[in-house]
């Protein structure tokens, strides 16, 4: 089975592997916050990329 890289990235570097919080909401919020920072980071090492 070949599980796509960002959802590992997901789990183990950006701490979704557990929940810090409980509730729906809470949790939601979490991994909104979580892609978020994953969407950043990819848009900061393409800009990298493109500068230089």
């Amino acid at each position: 089975m070949v599980i796509e890289r960002s959802f590992v990235d997901t789990k183990g570097l950006h701490g979704l592997r557990y929940c810090r919080f409980r509730g729906k909401k809470k949790v939601l919020e979490q991994a909104i916050m979580t892609a978020i920072c994953q969407n950043v980071k990819k848009i900061a090492n393409h800009l990298a990329k493109l500068a230089g």
